[in-house]
């Protein structure tokens, strides 16, 4: 598929078929004479793009690096600030963010014309999810949340920069990697929270304890780690690729999901290592 903004360009754009390609009736002579008309015309136009300013990313309507780091960090902005009223307020609403959160997410995911609105719901919903559960955690584990918020930033920067040097590339044996761990993991998640209900033995899962939890989150941030590559190397194809500027919304999207399960990965990590389980 071309890229549309050529594609309704009258320059870059396919020609237009129909009364240019029929040949006119009335004669040679006529025919020189409206073949040199389109050609003047032809090249009056071009005359004038070239001799116009550049166009600007916002002209040209593509999707550019700018585009995704300012929703980003807007979306991120809007989440702290939520999370933050949240957790001096009501950090009792964090089930009611979390379901949301979750139904939003799955909407956002599947559809595929990104919805501004939903997705900055989606922002706010997991603000209310993620302050709640801060201050739970923070009740029990003082400075827990600092410290968590310090190492997503230091993974996200360490990911980014291996993306950007080339030492790291995302290849069919990488993402078959990916898949393969996180389908694993979705599986060794969903048997802990069964056996949460056969087995209680701590805030964690009886899966999630001790050493045997700190080595399942350790590779349970490896994963986001390597997410978060992917979603770099998605992000630079469609920039690349001049996918439509509407899309920067997902790809905010997409990093605010793997960004969300990183730093609730890496704050029951650190959780662990501070308490008896």
């Amino acid at each position: 598929m071309s890229n549309p903004v050529f594609n309704n360009s009258a320059i870059f754009g396919e020609p237009k078929r129909g009364r240019s390609a029929v040949q006119d009736s009335r004669g040679p002579a006529v025919q020189d004479t409206v073949i040199s008309g389109q050609a003047g015309v032809q090249a009056a136009t071009l005359e004038q793009m070239y001799g116009a300013p550049t166009a600007t990313t916002r002209e040209t309507k593509r999707l550019t690096y700018d585009d995704v780091i300012v929703k980003t960090g807007g979306l991120l902005a809007l989440l702290v600030v939520v999370a933050a009223v949240t957790w001096t307020l009501a950090p009792q609403l964090w089930v009611f963010g979390a379901i949301v959160g979750l139904v939003l997410g799955l909407v956002n995911a599947f559809k595929r014309e990104p919805s501004p609105l939903l997705i900055t719901l989606y922002a706010v919903a997991q603000g209310v999810f993620l302050g709640g559960i801060s201050a739970f955690y923070e009740s029990f584990y003082d400075g827990v949340v600092g410290q968590a918020v310090l190492a997503t930033v230091a993974v996200f920067a360490t990911s980014l920069v291996l993306f950007r040097s080339g030492k790291v590339r995302v290849t069919p044996k990488f993402q078959k990697f990916l898949l393969i761990g996180m389908v694993g993991y979705l599986v060794f998640s969903l048997l802990n929270i069964v056996l949460m209900f056969v087995m209680p033995s701590g805030d964690f899962g009886p899966l999630r304890g001790g050493w045997l939890g700190v080595a399942v989150g350790l590779v349970a941030v490896g994963l986001a780690a390597m997410s978060l590559i992917v979603d770099f190397d998605s992000i630079k194809r469609g920039v690349e690729g001049g996918a439509p500027a509407k899309f920067a919304w997902s790809a905010a999207f997409g990093l605010l999901v793997t960004l969300i399960w990183l730093y609730l990965e890496l704050l029951r990590l650190l959780a662990i290592l501070r308490g008896d389980n």
